[in-house]
C-alpha cells in the first residue's frame, strides 16, 4: 500500500506551512505530498492569509525535497491553458528530477472562479474541455524531440507547437482523475489516466466506482493497447489520536459547513485507520490519500507515521 499525504492551503496556510510539512511527511516516509489546487476557502473563515498557487508551490517544493513525490489533487482544467499547463508541469518534472504527478479534472467550486474572473462554463462544456486537455497535454509530452503538435478540438487548437521541454519521466508525469461522476469520469480515466482516485467516501460507494472504471477499461480495450492496469487509490480524511479526546480535537475542522460534499473521515484511534485502509485494500486499492485536518500538526503527521505506516504491507520506510 502507497500512502501519501493530502493538505487544503486554501484553508490558510503559507508556503513556509506547505514546506514543513512537505519535509515532515518526506522525513516521516509517506510516498508523496499532494495539494488541492484552489484559489479561495469553501466556509465563512477566509483562509489568512490567502491561497497559493499549486503548480508555484509545487516547483518551490520541488527544489526544497529529494524523495517525496509531489502532486495536485486535482487542478482545474479551467484554470489553465492544455499548452501553458503541459510546459508548466513538465518544468516542475524537471525541476524535482521525476517525482511529479499530474491530478487534474473539470472543475467544480464557481464561488472561485466568480471571485477571480476566470470563466466557468456549463458541466458538460467543463468536460469537453477536460477531455480536449488531456489529449493535449499527453500529446505535447509524447511528441519526439525534433517534432512538432498539431490538435484541433471544440475548444484549443494548438498549430505546430514545438512540444517542449519534456518531462523527466516518459512518456510523462503520472496523470491522476478521479470522482463520483458515472459515466464521463471513468471514460476519461480509462483513456488517459494512470490512476483512478475515488475522494473522501465510503468504502461501498469506492467499490462502486472502481467497478464502473474496471467496466470503461475493458469497453477502450486498455489492456488491448498494451497500457499498464490502472491504479485505484482512496482519499481518506483522517483525525487520529491517541486518544479519543485527541481525535475529536482533530476533527473538529470537519465539523464547519463547507461547499464540500459530505465525507466519510476516520475519527478514532491509529487501529482504526489501519482497519480502514485494509478494508480499501481489499476492493482493489493499491494507493491511499490521507487528508489532515491542519497543515500546522506535525505531530498528527508523526503519530501515523508510526503507529500506522508500519502495518501496511508494501509501504518502504
Amino acid at each position: 500500500m502507497r500512502v501519501s499525504v493530502f493538505v487544503e492551503p486554501h484553508r490558510g496556510a503559507t508556503y513556509d506551512d506547505q514546506l514543513r510539512f512537505a519535509r515532515a511527511s518526506e522525513a516521516c516516509g509517506y510516498e508523496g505530498f499532494f495539494r488541492a489546487d484552489h484559489y479561495q476557502s469553501m466556509g465563512d473563515d477566509p483562509g489568512l492569509p490567502g491561497p497559493t498557487d499549486a503548480w508555484l508551490t509545487l516547483a518551490a517544493l520541488a527544489r526544497e525535497t529529494d524523495r517525496i513525490r509531489l502532486g495536485t489533487l486535482v487542478t482545474s482544467a479551467t484554470f489553465r491553458l492544455p499548452g501553458p499547463l503541459a510546459v508548466m508541469v513538465a518544468q516542475v518534472d524537471r525541476m524535482s528530477g521525476g517525482r511529479v504527478e499530474l491530478g487534474i479534472g473539470a472543475g467544480w467550486y464557481e464561488r472561485e472562479h466568480t471571485s477571480y474572473g476566470i470563466p466557468f462554463p456549463p458541466v458538460g462544456e467543463r468536460f469537453d474541455r477536460l477531455a480536449e486537455q488531456l489529449e493535449v497535454v499527453t500529446g505535447l509530452w509524447r511528441t519526439p524531440v525534433g517534432e512538432t503538435y498539431r490538435f484541433t478540438g471544440d475548444h484549443y487548437r494548438l498549430v505546430d507547437a514545438p512540444a517542449l521541454p519534456k518531462p523527466v519521466q516518459v512518456p510523462g508525469p503520472p496523470i491522476i482523475l478521479g470522482g463520483r461522476g458515472p459515466k464521463r469520469t471513468p471514460e476519461l480515466a480509462a483513456r488517459y489516466a494512470d490512476e483512478f482516485n475515488m475522494p473522501f467516501t465510503s468504502v461501498d460507494k469506492t467499490a462502486e466506482a472502481y467497478e464502473r472504471v474496471r467496466e470503461a477499461c475493458d469497453r477502450v480495450d486498455r489492456a488491448g493497447s498494451g497500457r499498464a492496469p490502472l491504479v485505484l487509490s482512496a482519499g481518506i480524511v483522517v483525525a487520529v489520536g491517541r486518544t479519543d479526546a485527541e481525535a475529536h480535537r482533530r476533527a473538529a475542522p470537519l465539523h464547519v459547513a463547507s461547499a464540500l460534499p459530505p465525507e466519510d473521515a476516520v475519527v478514532g484511534s491509529p487501529a482504526l485507520l489501519v482497519e480502514r485502509i485494509g478494508r480499501f485494500a481489499a476492493i482493489g486499492a493499491t494507493r491511499v490519500h490521507l487528508r489532515f485536518t491542519a497543515i500546522d500538526d506535525l505531530d498528527h503527521l508523526e503519530l501515523i507515521a508510526s503507529d500506522v505506516l508500519p502495518q501496511l504491507d508494501g509501504v518502504d520506510r
